[in-house]
C-alpha cells in the first residue's frame, strides 16, 4: 500500500486522510513510475517533507556497499507511483565525506526524474551555495523554499517568483511541519517530469576568468567523447577545483584533459592569487548573494524570543548552565517519571508471586516463574523508563537545543581528543550503543570516530539503564541511580584522557549547523519515540518471556551451580556479590537485560529479599561498565576492525572489575 494524495486538497497537507479514497484509482487506473530525490543541507526540514510525503510507507537501510543510511518511501499522486529518496544532508559535492559521495553518485548515475532541493528560507544565501552545485549537475531541479513561516518571524520575506526568474528553475514555498505547499510541490514535480514547465535555458554563469576556462575544458571533454556519467560542465568545474576523485576518474581515460585542467587552474590562481577551488567557491557565494538579495526583503529586524534563547544557550557562562540542565534534566526526567510509572505498574501486577518448583512442579515453575515473571519484569522495569527517555530525547533533538549543548561542550570534549559534535553520538548512546557508534560517521577522522566509539561503550544504553533503574532506583533510591551516572561521566572523562594518549593524532575543529530554535511538534516527537522504542519492546519482551523461562529451566535442572562456583573468587571475594552473579555476568555479555532477567527468573520481582543495598549498587555499576553487548562488539568490529574492537572490550571488562571491587569496599564502610 502506498500513500495517496487527493487532487484538490485544502492548502494544508491532507495526504493521510485521502489515502483510502484513492486506493481504487491505484488499483484500476493507469499509473506511471516517477523517482524524486530530496537534496539539501542538514536541518532544512528535508526529513520532515520526506515523512509527510511517504507517511509510514518507508524503508531505511544502507546504500549498497556503504554504511551511510538510505531512506526511501512510496507515494501515489495524480496517477503516478512515486519513489521518494531522502539523500543525506550535505553542503557540497566534494569528496570530504561518504555522504557527499553517495549523494552525487546517486544523482549522476541513477538519474532521478526530479531533484527537489530543499532550502531554509531564513538562510537563503547560505543554502543557495549548494543549489549552484546542483545546477552545475544539470539535473531536472525544483527549489523548495521551506520554513517560510520562521523566516517571516525574523522579518525575512521571500519572493518566490523573483527567485524562480533568477535561477531559471521552478520554486515552491512550503511550511512542511504544517503540510503547506506540499501539494503544489508534488504537482510541480509531476509537471516538470512531463516537460510541461518551461525553464530558463540560460544557465547561471560565473565570472569571465572562470567561465571561459570552464567552457574551454568542457569543449575538450566533449571532443574526446568521454562517457564519465557526469555532465561535462560539472566535470570541468571539479577538475578546476582539483577534486581528487574526479581527477582519478578522468586520468584513467584522458590524461591530456587532466594536464589541461592543471594549466587552466594555474591561470585562475595567478589571476586571483589564491587556490582555484577557493576562487570557484567565492564565485558561487557571490552569485548566491546576488540572487538572494534580489529575491528577499528584510523588514525591520526584531530580536525574537528564539534569538534571545539562542544567545543564552551559547553564552560563555549561562550556556554551560543550560547544557548541564539539559543533560541532567534528561536523566532526572527519565528517573522520576519512570520510577513513578514503574511503581504504579508494580502495584498493578502485585498478584504475581514466584512459586517453589519442589511444591508446584518443574513445568509450572518454568512457565509461571519464567515466562509470566519475565513478562511482568519487562512491563514493570523496562517500559516505564525507556519511553520517557526517548520522548525527552526527541523533544530536545527537534527543538535545536541539542546542537547548542554540543557547541558549548566543545572545549570540554577536546580534553578527550574530540569536539562538541561528538556529544551527539554520546548522548544517543544512552539510548543504544549500536546506532550511536554508527552515528560517529558525522565526525571527520577515523581517530575521532574511534575515540568517540570508545567513550560510547561506557555510556549506559537503554539496556544498562534497565538494569540500573530496575536494581538501584527501584530497590535503593533514585539518588543512588543518579550517582552511578555521575560516576560513569567521570570515568568516561578519565578513560578518554587515557585513550587520547594511546591513540595518535590531533583533534580537529568544530564545524556544525545550528538550526533555528523551534517548538517541536507532538506528532514528530511521538513518531520518533515509537520508532525507537518499538524495536526495543518487540525484542526485549520476547527475550524476557522466553529467556526467563529458559534460565528458570537451567536453574531447576541444576546446570548453573557449577558455573557460579567456578567464578566465586571474582564475584564473591572481589566484588562482594552472591555466587549466582557469575552466571548473571556471563549472560549479561550477550544482552545487559539478562542480568536483571535472570535475577527475576531465580528469585521473583522482589529482589530486596536476596540482595543488600551495597550488592544492588555494585552489581548495577559492574553491569554499566561491563563488556559491551554482542551487537555492539559486532558493530565495533565492522567499523574499526577486530583488533580495536577487542581492545575496547578488554578496557570495558578491566574497568568494570577494578571499579566494582573498589566500590564494594568503599560502600561497605557506609552501609
Amino acid at each position: 500500500m502506498v500513500k495517496s494524495i487527493e487532487n484538490n486538497p485544502p492548502k494544508s497537507w491532507k495526504g493521510k486522510d485521502h489515502q483510502k479514497r484513492h486506493r481504487h484509482r491505484h488499483r484500476h487506473g493507469d499509473t506511471s513510475n516517477l523517482t524524486i530525490a530530496l537534496a539539501g543541507n542538514a536541518n532544512v526540514g528535508k526529513s520532515v517533507i520526506f515523512n509527510e510525503l511517504t507517511g509510514s510507507n518507508q524503508i531505511v537501510g544502507n546504500w549498497p556497499g556503504k554504511t551511510i543510511e538510505r531512506a526511501e518511501g512510496k507515494l501515489y499522486f495524480n496517477g503516478y507511483d512515486i519513489e521518494v529518496i531522502d539523500l543525506p544532508g550535505i553542503y557540497s559535492f566534494s569528496t570530504f565525506s561518504m555522504e557527499e559521495i553517495v549523494s552525487r553518485e546517486y544523482i549522476a548515475f541513477e538519474k532521478p526524474d526530479v531533484v527537489i532541493n530543499v532550502i531554509d528560507a531564513a538562510v537563503l544565501e547560505r543554502n543557495l551555495f549548494f543549489t549552484m552545485q546542483l545546477m552545475e549537475m544539470e539535473v531536472p531541479l525544483i527549489v523548495c523554499v521551506n520554513q517560510i513561516d520562521i523566516a517571516r518571524q525574523k522579518g525575512i520575506f521571500i519572493d518566490t517568483e523573483k527567485l524562480q526568474a533568477a535561477l531559471g528553475v521552478p520554486v515552491v514555498g512550503t511550511v512542511a511541519v504544517r503540510g503547506e505547499g506540499l501539494h503544489e510541490l508534488m504537482e510541480t514535480a509531476t509537471k516538470l517530469s512531463e516537460n510541461k514547465i518551461k525553464i530558463n535555458e540560460n544557465r547561471i554563469e560565473y565570472g569571465g576568468e572562470v567561465e571561459d576556462r570552464v567552457n574551454e575544458l568542457s569543449k575538450l571533454i566533449e571532443s574526446k567523447k568521454l562517457d564519465l556519467g557526469y555532465p561535462s560542465r560539472w566535470v570541468s568545474i571539479k577538475l578546476l577545483e582539483n577534486d581528487p576523485e574526479i581527477k582519478k576518474l578522468v586520468e584513467n581515460v584522458a590524461h591530456e584533459v587532466v594536464l589541461k585542467s592543471f594549466e587552466l587552474a594555474r591561470e585562475i590562481e595567478e589571476i586571483h592569487n589564491e587556490p582555484s577551488f577557493s576562487v570557484i567557491a567565492s564565485e558561487r557565494y557571490s552569485l548566491a548573494n546576488m540572487i538572494a538579495s534580489g529575491a528577499q526583503v528584510q523588514s525591520e529586524i526584531k530580536i525574537s524570543f528564539s534569538e534571545r534563547l539562542d544567545r543564552l544557550a551559547t553564552d560563555r557562562v549561562f550556556g554551560y548552565v543550560v547544557s548541564a540542565i539539559v543533560i541532567g534534566g534528561l536523566l532526572l526526567w527519565t528517573f522520576v517519571v519512570g520510577n513513578f510509572f514503574s511503581g504504579l505498574l508494580t502495584e498493578a501486577f502485585s498478584f504475581f508471586q514466584p512459586v517453589d518448583p519442589q511444591v508446584s512442579g518443574t513445568l509450572v515453575s518454568i512457565l509461571w516463574n519464567g515466562a509470566v515473571g519475565g513478562l511482568v519484569a519487562g512491563i514493570t522495569l523496562i517500559i516505564p523508563f525507556v519511553i520517557p527517555f526517548y520522548l525527552m530525547l526527541s523533544a530536545i533533538e527537534n527543538s535545536g537545543i541539542l546542537t547548542r549543548v554540543a557547541f558549548m561542550m566543545d572545549s570540554a570534549m577536546h580534553k578527550i581528543g574530540l569536539h562538541g559534535k561528538a556529544l551527539i553520538p554520546l548522548i544517543l548512546g544512552y539510548g543504544c550503543n549500536v546506532p550511536a557508534i554508527d552515528s560517529t560517521r558525522i565526525l571527520e577522522t577515523k581517530r575521532e570516530r574511534l575515540l568517540a566509539a570508545f567513550a560510547i561503550t561506557f555510556a549506559p544504553c537503554a539496556a544498562r539503564t534497565i538494569v540500573i533503574l530496575g536494581l538501584v532506583a527501584v530497590f535503593v533510591s533514585v539518588w543512588w541511580a543518579l550517582a552511578l551516572y555521575a560516576i560513569d561521566l567521570l570515568l568516561i572523562f578519565i578513560l578518554g584522557r587515557i585513550a587520547l594518549k594511546v591513540v595518535p593524532g590531533e583533534a580537529t575543529g568544530l564545524i556544525m549547523e545550528m538550526h533555528t530554535f523551534k517548538v517541536p511538534t507532538l506528532s514528530v516527537i511521538l513518531k520518533q519515540t515509537w520508532v525507537r522504542t518499538k524495536s526495543l519492546i518487540y525484542l526485549v519482551l520476547p527475550i524476557y518471556i522466553f529467556g526467563t523461562a529458559f534460565v528458570q529451566a537451567l536453574y531447576v535442572l541444576g546446570v548453573l551451580e557449577p558455573i557460579s562456583n567456578a567464578l566465586i573468587p571474582l564475584t564473591v571475594w572481589w566484588l562482594g556479590l552472591p555466587a549466582i552473579a557469575g552466571v548473571l555476568l556471563i549472560f549479561g555479555a550477550i544482552r545487559k537485560e539478562f542480568i536483571l532477567l535472570m535475577l527475576v527468573a531465580f528469585f521473583g520481582t522482589n529482589l530486596a529479599l536476596v540482595l543488600t543495598p551495597v550488592q544492588f549498587i555494585v552489581l548495577a555499576l559492574v553491569a554499566m561498565l561491563y563488556l559491551p553487548c554482542a551487537s555492539t562488539i559486532a558493530v565495533l568490529a565492522r567499523e574499526f576492525g577486530w583488533k580495536s574492537s577487542g581492545m575496547i572490550t578488554l578496557a570495558n571488562f578491566l574497568t568494570a572489575m577494578i571499579v566494582g571491587g573498589i566500590a564494594f569496599r568503599l560502600l561497605s564502610l557506609v552501609y
